[in-house]
């Protein structure tokens, strides 16, 4: 997968990610109506897996965190959210968000993620995290990234290790999603595993 800094477009300031189907941004309030509409839309698919963002209030929030604003700098950012959307027709694909950035001796961040129906199981999210850790590694400058994944959510396990994730451990009532304090399997991929398998596959 070839991938590249975008030109300037709507969605996609310099700088961002695109594969040949693909484009990475932070998220817009722009933007709200149309996310919106996809987690409606994608209730039955994030089930017990993810709380994303279902009304204006809580995706100005959203926008307001992880947004551009929020990542201006992105040596210094402490949160940095990517909508991925189809070339094309900019259909909402999914989301990644960094979260918790600690810089100094640590560089580590946690990656949370979902897809908007019906694009889940199409390859396109496993497509668009390719873009998000180009974007972590060389943008933010990350040398760790975690990832917890509940341990029934099968789909989310194959993601991270199709993309060469690394199981370090297990959380006991690791979150509280959706009411419930819910068990994790801990995931984490270093920029020297990352550089790695991008020079294997060429």
């Amino acid at each position: 997968m070839a991938i590249m800094p975008t030109s300037p477009n709507r969605s996609a300031p310099p700088g961002f990610y695109r594969s040949s189907r693909l484009y990475v941004a932070p998220p817009r309030q722009a933007d709200a109506a149309d996310f919106l509409a996809a987690v409606r839309a994608s209730r039955k698919l994030h089930g017990a897996w993810v709380r994303a963002p279902h009304s204006p209030a809580s995706y100005r929030k959203y926008v307001a965190r992880f947004g551009a604003r929020a990542q201006r700098d992105p040596l210094t950012a402490t949160h940095a959210g990517l909508v991925v959307r189809q070339i094309g027709d900019d259909a909402l694909v999914g989301v990644f968000n960094f979260s918790e950035i600690v810089r100094g001796a640590f560089q580590n961040a946690f990656l949370g993620y979902y897809a908007f129906a019906p694009h889940a199981g199409s390859g396109r999210m496993a497509e668009g995290l390719g873009l998000a850790l180009e974007f972590a590694f060389r943008r933010l400058k990350l040398h760790r990234i975690e990832v917890n994944v509940q341990p029934r959510n099968t789909r989310s396990h194959a993601l991270v290790l199709g993309a060469g994730f690394t199981r370090e451990g297990f959380s006991r009532r690791y979150l509280r999603i959706g009411g419930r304090w819910r068990d994790h399997v801990r995931y984490v991929l270093l920029v020297e595993d990352w550089r790695a398998r991008r020079k294997k596959s060429r």
